[in-house]
């Protein structure tokens, strides 16, 4: 049985979490102990939240330093949701606050002028707006936050994927999402007015922005992958 060393640091979602990679046959080892960290052979960071709390939840733990070691030396790593989020150099949530760095790049709030235009997505410049006859278009608002279903479009093979299709669906809890700095560590896509990042990887580095407790049998197939494929 692969053990799962997953990071207690206060995430409230982190039982569900437990429970998924219990489901599918990992035994999970839960801590908040630095050293524990240090010696993990799979590291899980679950969240949901802010970014700046999630953040002062891992110093208060002494945590960050322990998991870029781990990290550095090849640790396969996963985060979920917020715990994604956590991996980046810096998130804009009520302020900027600085990430674990694991992957460059930011977190940012989806802008508020997102719309569907006769069922395709896009987002829409006051500054420039639409010149098409608006007669002929059918506009519905996209809400902020992201919530619900949605679907993935895997950017190039890797293993975390293995099993899921251009296509299916994930269940989706978000305001914020990740901006890399190189387009290289997407894995997967999402659309929400525009295409963002909802599954990242980077060497030993993974990421997913939705849950996979909620994803049904496409969120169980990446935590199966994650625990044994990598």
């Amino acid at each position: 049985m692969t053990t799962i060393t997953m990071i207690d640091y206060g995430a409230s979602n982190i039982r569900s979490a437990q429970k998924a990679f219990e489901h599918i046959g990992a035994e999970v080892q839960l801590t908040d102990d630095p050293e524990v960290v240090r010696r993990a052979s799979k590291l899980v960071l679950p969240g949901v939240g802010a970014f700046g709390s999630g953040m002062d939840g891992l110093r208060k733990h002494n945590l960050p330093e322990a998991i870029q070691e781990s990290v550095q030396r090849g640790v396969p790593f996963l985060g979920i949701c917020v715990g994604m989020q956590l991996m980046f150099t810096e998130g804009h949530e009520m302020g900027v606050h600085q990430g674990l760095n694991l992957i460059a790049g930011k977190v940012v709030r989806f802008p508020e002028k997102l719309q569907t235009v006769n069922g395709k997505r896009l987002m829409v410049n006051e500054a420039n707006p639409l010149t098409i006859n608006h007669s002929q278009l059918t506009i519905n608002h996209l809400k902020v936050p992201h919530m619900g279903w949605n679907q993935l479009e895997p950017a190039w093979g890797n293993p975390l994927l293995e099993g899921v299709q251009l296509g299916d669906y994930a269940y989706f809890v978000h305001s914020y999402y990740c901006d890399p700095e190189n387009a290289t560590a997407v894995l997967a896509w999402t659309d929400y007015g525009f295409p963002f990042a909802s599954v990242v990887a980077q060497d030993n580095i993974y990421g997913l922005q939705f849950h996979p407790e909620k994803s049904q049998s496409v969120g169980l197939t990446i935590l199966k992958n994650f625990l044994e494929k990598l």
